[in-house]
């Protein structure tokens, strides 16, 4: 994506499953689960670069001695700085002691984060503060170690306020409105009734308070607290977390919007966003990790058991398909091979594009994340080439000669590197039209490649959201090559919605399709639709949120997806760029051939997974219209 548009959060959660004299006997240290768990948060740093926490819970402390620690970061690389933190902790413990680096009694006794249980948390500001104390885990202490809570997420809730407002209702005081407290409250408040209700069972049983506490840790029921707490949780959401006494946790969205995948064997249980994160840092093949299924949580009890269970009935999966088209890593199996099928998607309409005349038309592809989808295109072309190669040699019959099929057989794309990104320069100028020059040259360009006044210039992104950098610099650059036509072509379809999921893709007015939409409007004398959308907003978002619909929808009905591109091609054209300008995009349909088991689309097509996307976009457009820039939910 030329353009930076952060996204959801990574999560680890990792329990070891042996004492930690087996990592010592076996691995030759007592840092296994702290090395393992640097791998799988560096192998997820794509997920957050805006702050990083840790959590750990040693097992078997006497009572006074600390058992719960957390150490967050929102430096510049904030996964190094807690590492380094917690690795200049052991260093200066164990100076002139090396023997103490094998004593595990020791280190559990005299260093913090060498325990059992770990939780890893990678933060991206989708919404909210920069501050140390927005970044995750959260914990909510207590002296009693089984209603002790620390939790991390890669969530977005779209009715938070409601939800707070349930906790007001109760007889809570939360210091905050955020969704992370908001679940870590709703969480605690049922952990606290889990607790409570074992406590009077157990008292009944005429059993000393001393007995109660290892009774409670043991039968606890967190299915139970995940699924009184999420009850009523509208939106996307991984929520991984551990509670003192040693179980922990991972839970998924019923829709499976968010991604979470978990790996088991006799020595550790791993969950995290990403598959290559655990495939890497644990050396497993792919078939051996599982996805976590729509609504289930896995639970680990204190005692080693895992348990895959449902906490909440999954609905129609709708995974995040922008998760496939660019923010997970491309070293996934799945999700290489569906962005290549994505370029390859795009062929035929490339080729309408250009009319078909491979011999003026060099292809290319910006930025760097672009590269899978690229190479599908190109397999798809080289493939076309292949074809109309056969047809023109059987079409020779006995006319063969050599010069003939040397002729036939060059026929092939041109392909070259065209862009390159430059070290970010960094705009001090504030006037606009000297700072777009400035911007403009955050690429550079390969001269001497393209014929001026003769190629045209087809350049695949991951997808155009904005249009902002390609006006501003993509555009311009390739322009400066003098081709006779620039096409952009997009691996994901036209984004015409707000997303509430995790994406900070939340204002209508920052999408070019929307801008586009609402020009094509005014222009053809339809501005009545978008008053009558307006009033329809203003009545949808008074509903109960279970009876909302999308009216934003009309905005794009009277208009063919072609039609909105072109008028995108229009508004993205800088006055003084001299090539012709045409915007290809994928197709809904492409699309879910590309990624079928990943269909989440609300962002392009306006159906939205859960009642209270409707809310948002209904919200999102009043936004607009009456000019405010808050988040819509």
């Amino acid at each position: 994506m030329s353009e930076q548009i952060k996204h959801e959060c990574g999560v680890v959660l990792m329990r070891l499953l042996k004492p930690l004299e087996y990592y010592v006997s076996h691995y030759g240290t007592a840092f296994y689960g702290l090395n393992k768990l640097y791998l799988l948060m560096e192998k997820q740093h794509n997920r957050g670069q805006d702050g990083a926490g840790l959590g750990c819970i040693k097992f078997d402390m006497p009572p006074g001695a600390s058992y719960m620690n957390r150490l967050r970061s929102n430096r510049h690389n904030p996964i190094q700085h807690i590492f380094e933190r917690i690795h200049g902790d052991i260093e200066k413990g164990t100076r002139g002691h090396p023997e103490r680096l094998h004593d595990t009694e020791w280190l559990k006794q005299h260093q913090d984060f060498t325990g059992e249980l770990f939780l890893g948390h990678l933060r991206y500001v989708t919404f909210g503060r920069y501050d140390l104390e927005s970044c995750h885990p959260f914990q909510r202490a207590s002296n009693w170690m089984s209603k002790n809570l620390m939790i991390a997420g890669n969530f977005n809730l779209t009715n938070v306020d409601e939800l707070f407002s349930s906790l007001v209702h109760i007889g809570q005081h939360p210091s905050e409105t955020s969704d992370t407290v908001t679940i870590l409250e709703k969480l605690g408040h049922f952990l606290d009734d889990e607790n409570e209700d074992l406590y009077r069972k157990f008292k009944k049983e005429g059993h000393t308070k001393k007995e109660i506490s290892p009774l409670i840790a043991r039968d606890i029921d967190l299915v139970n607290v995940l699924s009184n707490a999420s009850k009523y949780w509208d939106g996307g959401y991984v929520v991984a977390g551990m509670v003192g006494h040693g179980d922990a946790f991972i839970m998924r969205d019923p829709s499976g919007i968010r991604p979470a995948y978990y790996y088991q064997n006799d020595e550790v249980f791993v969950a995290a966003s990403e598959r290559p994160a655990i495939q890497t840092a644990l050396n497993v093949p792919l078939e051996n990790i599982r996805e976590l299924h729509p609504g289930h949580a896995v639970i680990v009890k204190r005692d080693g058991r895992v348990l895959d269970l449902e906490c909440k009935p999954p609905v129609k999966r709708a995974a995040c398909s922008f998760e496939r088209i660019y923010f997970s890593r491309g070293t996934d199996a799945g999700i290489y091979q569906e962005r290549k099928r994505l370029g390859r998607q795009l062929v035929p309409r490339l080729l309408k594009s250009i009319h078909h005349d491979l011999d003026n038309t060099i292809f290319s592809y910006i930025p760097n994340t672009a590269i899978a989808a690229f190479k599908g295109m190109m397999e798809g072309l080289h493939d076309f080439c292949d074809e109309v190669k056969k047809d023109r040699l059987l079409q020779l019959e006995g006319r063969a000669d050599p010069e003939s099929i040397e002729k036939i057989l060059s026929l092939r794309p041109r392909v070259d590197q065209i862009a390159v990104k430059d070290a970010k320069l960094r705009t001090f100028i504030t006037q606009d039209k000297k700072r777009d020059e400035l911007v403009a040259h955050v690429y550079d360009v390969t001269y001497g490649v393209v014929r001026r006044g003769q190629d045209t210039l087809v350049v695949i992104d991951d997808s155009i959201v904005r249009g902002t950098t390609l006006k501003q610099s993509i555009v311009r650059m390739l322009d400066r090559l003098g081709p006779r036509q620039i096409v952009i072509a997009s691996s994901a379809p036209q984004i015409r919605y707000p997303d509430c999921y995790g994406i900070d893709m939340t204002r209508l007015g920052d999408f070019i399709a929307f801008r586009a939409a609402m020009q094509l409007l005014k222009e053809r004398g339809m501005g009545h639709v978008i008053n009558e959308v307006y009033q329809q907003c203003k009545e949808e978002v008074q509903k109960p949120t279970e009876e909302v619909e999308n009216a934003v929808k009309a905005i794009y009905r009277p208009f063919s997806p072609d039609e909105i591109s072109a008028k995108i091609a229009e508004m993205l054209h800088p006055p003084e760029v001299q090539a012709r300008l045409e915007v290809v995009y994928q197709t809904i349909e492409d699309l879910h051939a590309a990624c079928p088991d990943n269909q989440g689309d609300w962002y392009f097509t306006g159906d939205y997974p859960t009642p209270g996307g409707n809310k948002v976009a209904c919200r999102s457009f009043i936004n607009y219209i009456e000019g405010k820039t808050e988040r819509a939910y």
